[in-house]
């Protein structure tokens, strides 16, 4: 095979791997998604020329593609062998089964309640202390929980640290901390109330929304913002 033909030795502006870095993967065609997947074409195609081919000869549809085997992709076209006549059947094959998974239900939290009706089960009944953080999308919908400290009977270690560098990791539109209470007091205590002033604080510089803090018992919570002490 002509080494030119090679993705590596592409242009910079024609690597299909550079372009979903730099413009997203929705910028890609078919032909050039699947010539990431098979690296390099043949001595007289480039790896996009030899995917529009491939496509081309099933119509230009996906699912087509799907139902051939690997001898037909292998003695079909050169430049695909065995090896690269997998990749592109088990990369169809994953595409088929994510089209029959179920969605993950993103629950959308509009006020305290909804937020307390997702942790009660998860922190009521425990002997002892733990926070979480709930990871928020732009479209309030609540894209992640995470457990992040876990203490005693009466009180929990505190990073905002490490609460931030989750918050931004997972590009977090907005931030909801939950904790609980095993004593079944739902007030919050002094340091409660000190650290949700500095996480508050925090998110303000780093452009996230702190949208509420809650402390949960075994059936009743209380609300940092409900209360007005996010004013």
């Amino acid at each position: 095979m002509n080494g030119k033909n090679s993705i590596k030795n592409w242009a910079e502006d024609d690597r299909p791997r550079e372009k979903m870095l730099a413009k997203g993967i929705e910028s890609l065609s078919n032909a050039e998604l699947l010539a990431i997947l098979i690296g390099s074409g043949n001595r007289d195609e480039s790896a996009v020329d030899l995917s529009k081919r491939i496509l081309s000869s099933y119509q230009n549809n996906l699912n087509e593609l799907g139902r051939c085997s690997v001898r037909q992709l292998t003695s079909s076209f050169r430049g695909i062998g065995e090896a690269k006549a997998i990749t592109i059947i088990a990369a169809l094959e994953l595409g088929r089964r994510r089209k029959h998974e179920e969605a993950v239900v993103r629950p959308i939290l509009t006020n305290s309640r909804d937020i307390f009706e997702i942790m009660q089960l998860l922190l009521s009944d425990l002997d002892h202390e733990e926070m979480w953080i709930l990871i928020i999308n732009r479209g309030s919908r609540m894209i992640e929980k995470k457990r992040l400290f876990v203490g005693g009977v009466d009180s929990t270690s505190f990073d905002i640290k490490m609460v931030m560098k989750e918050a931004l990791d997972a590009s977090a539109v907005g931030l909801v901390m939950v904790h609980n209470h095993p004593s079944g007091n739902k007030n919050p205590s002094s340091y409660d109330k000190e650290m949700t002033q500095k996480l508050k604080k925090t998110c303000e510089i780093m452009d996230i929304s702190f949208l509420d803090h809650l402390i949960v018992t075994l059936d009743d919570y209380y609300s940092f913002a409900d209360d007005g002490l996010f004013l």
